[in-house]
């Protein structure tokens, strides 16, 4: 996935003929041999949409995957389903994301007394904590629910990191072939082949960002999803709520928002596609920050969309917040 045709005003623009030549591609790729399967695929769960695909392309052929949070979902306030129990009942592996973001999982593993093969994708990752810098470690006077979420607790969205994507990868690739020892070197292959894409990635937004002074690197977010990303590719990103992006901010939180806005001359104000566009179009406003559109954080968007993969999303966040950054900088 590539991060140049992201960076324009209309990156939408014939989508379905580039995601066709994907298609072509992650077929060619799961053509691992000319042999058919002598048994069925390996029964997998993922708890949400970014887990299914990154199961789903080092598993290829070889797994079945049930996503239970699908795209354009928020995983914080999910409740599981008869369908979910149901999957969770015959699957062999479980991959999940850890640093207590599936709150509702143990619940739903209990009740069905699952017993398989688990993959936690972010063990190893060096996790960030919420540290209430800009004062997002919200106390019961602001009226404002971080839904569980405070200061010193682990910043779960450690996917927003190329660097922990490819610890995911080899995590999930290390789950699969434990559960299913036969077809090992395959996952273990195609997470290298994914692990290379993702590298390829990570030069190609750090080249982009160069161009960008490290002063002019401000945004607003929806929440704070982003803390990983900042960190790995020097952007500052501030959340107007907290993790959650089911938090509502207050009239405090806006007006602190918009000053701190003014004062550090932020480039742009994005919205994620789980959030409402309303706060995010009341800060630009006030504060004459540009809208920068939509940006992906805890779910993948729909199938036919640009963010519809991981690499999409990666993708495509990267190149709107390059071309957001350079078009502010221009505006200066």
């Amino acid at each position: 996935m590539s991060l140049k045709k992201f960076l324009s005003p209309y990156p939408h623009s014939k989508r379905r003929r580039r995601w066709l030549g994907m298609a072509v591609g992650t077929v060619a790729l799961g053509a691992w041999s000319a042999r058919a399967m002598s048994r069925d695929p390996l029964p997998v769960v993922a708890t949400f949409s970014i887990l299914g695909d990154m199961v789903k392309e080092i598993g290829g052929e070889r797994v079945a995957v049930t996503t239970i949070v699908g795209s354009n979902t928020d995983t914080h306030g999910f409740e599981p389903t008869p369908h979910d129990v149901k999957a969770l009942q015959e699957a062999k592996v479980l991959v999940l994301n850890g640093l207590d973001f599936e709150t509702w999982l143990p619940r739903l593993t209990q009740a069905v007394g699952f017993e398989g093969q688990r993959v936690v994708a972010s063990e190893g990752v060096t996790v960030r904590y919420l540290s209430g810098a800009h004062g997002h470690d919200h106390d019961e006077e602001d009226g404002h629910d971080t839904h569980g979420h405070s200061a010193g607790d682990a910043d779960p969205h450690a996917w927003q990191d190329l660097a922990n994507g490819m610890i995911y990868a080899r995590n999930i690739a290390a789950g699969l072939a434990k559960a299913d020892p036969r077809n090992a070197s395959y996952y273990e292959t195609r997470a290298a082949g994914y692990v290379a894409r993702m590298k390829a990635l990570d030069s190609e937004i750090r080249a982009a960002l160069a161009a960008i002074p490290p002063e002019n690197r401000r945004v607003i977010s929806s929440h704070d999803a982003f803390g990983y990303f900042g960190d790995a590719y020097g952007i500052e990103f501030i959340p107007v709520a907290g993790f959650s992006s089911q938090a509502e901010p207050s009239a405090r939180d806006v007006a602190r928002i918009v000053k701190l806005a003014r004062e550090a001359q932020v480039g742009a104000v994005f919205i994620e596609n789980m959030s409402s566009p309303v706060m995010a179009q009341q800060i630009a406003r006030e504060s004459g920050a540009i809208m920068g559109g939509t940006l992906y954080s805890d779910a993948l968007g729909p199938a036919d969309e640009p963010a519809a993969s991981y690499l999409g999303m990666f993708s495509w966040n990267a190149g709107r917040l390059v071309y957001v950054l350079k078009r502010s900088l221009q505006n200066q």
